[in-house]
C-alpha cells in the first residue's frame, strides 16, 4: 500500500471514530432532559417558603430590637416586665414604621394558609370548629399592623386542629384569631405583626 494510501486510510479511520463518539454522547444528553424537568419546583412549596423567610426576617428583627431592650423575664416585678415590653415594642414599630398589612401575609400565603384550613372549618367538624373559635375569639380588636393587641381583650386559643393544618412558628410569634382574622402576633412585645381578614368562613 502507497504512503498516500496509508494517510487516507487513518483520516477515514479517525472520521469513523469521531462520528460514533457523537453517537455515544447523543443519548446521555437526551436522557439528561427529564431530569432538569422533574426538579422543577412546586408552586405551594415556593409559597410556604417565602412565608417562611418572610416570618424569620422579621423574628430577625424583633431578636435585634430585644438586645436594645431590657430582658423580659429575669424579674418577678409586673411594673418592669411591662417597661421592658413597652421598650421592645417602641424598638419593633420604629424599625417597622412603613410596615402594612400583607408585608408577611402576602395575597399568595394568604390564599394558602385559607387552602390549609378548610377542610378544618368546611368537613364534618368544620361547624364544631366555628362554634369553638366563635365562643372564644374577640371582637373588639382593631386590625391595624404594628399596633398593639389591646390588653382588655382575651388572647384566644386557637383550635389544635387548625394549628396542626398551619405552618409552625418561632417562639417570637404565635396564630391568634380576632373575630373573623388570623392574627400573626409578637409574643413579648404584644404587637399585631400581620393578619388575614376574613380567614374563619
Amino acid at each position: 500500500m502507497s504512503q498516500l494510501s496509508r494517510r487516507v486510510s487513518l483520516v477515514t479511520f479517525v472520521t469513523v471514530l469521531s462520528a460514533c463518539a457523537a453517537q455515544a454522547q447523543e443519548p446521555t444528553l437526551k436522557s439528561a432532559t427529564p431530569t432538569l424537568k422533574s426538579t422543577k419546583s412546586n408552586p405551594d412549596a415556593l409559597v410556604l417558603q417565602d412565608f417562611r423567610q418572610r416570618v424569620d426576617k422579621y423574628v430577625e428583627l424583633h431578636k435585634q430590637a430585644a438586645k436594645k431592650s431590657p430582658p423580659l423575664k429575669q424579674t418577678n416585678d409586673s411594673a418592669k416586665i411591662k417597661a421592658a415590653q413597652q421598650v421592645l415594642a417602641d424598638t419593633i414599630q420604629s424599625a417597622r414604621k412603613d410596615a402594612k398589612a400583607g408585608d408577611i401575609f402576602t395575597p399568595e400565603i394568604r390564599t394558602k394558609l385559607k387552602q390549609l384550613m378548610y377542610p378544618e372549618l368546611k368537613g364534618p367538624d368544620g361547624a364544631k370548629t366555628k362554634a369553638v373559635i366563635k365562643e372564644d375569639a374577640p371582637t373588639g380588636v382593631p386590625l391595624k399592623v404594628n399596633s398593639h393587641y389591646p390588653e382588655a381583650q382575651p388572647l384566644s386559643t386557637v383550635p389544635p386542629n387548625l394549628l396542626e393544618r398551619l405552618p409552625r412558628l418561632p417562639a417570637q410569634v404565635e396564630y391568634r384569631i380576632a373575630g373573623t382574622a388570623l392574627l400573626l402576633r409578637d409574643v413579648d412585645a404584644n404587637l399585631i405583626v400581620d393578619f388575614i381578614p376574613n380567614a374563619i368562613q
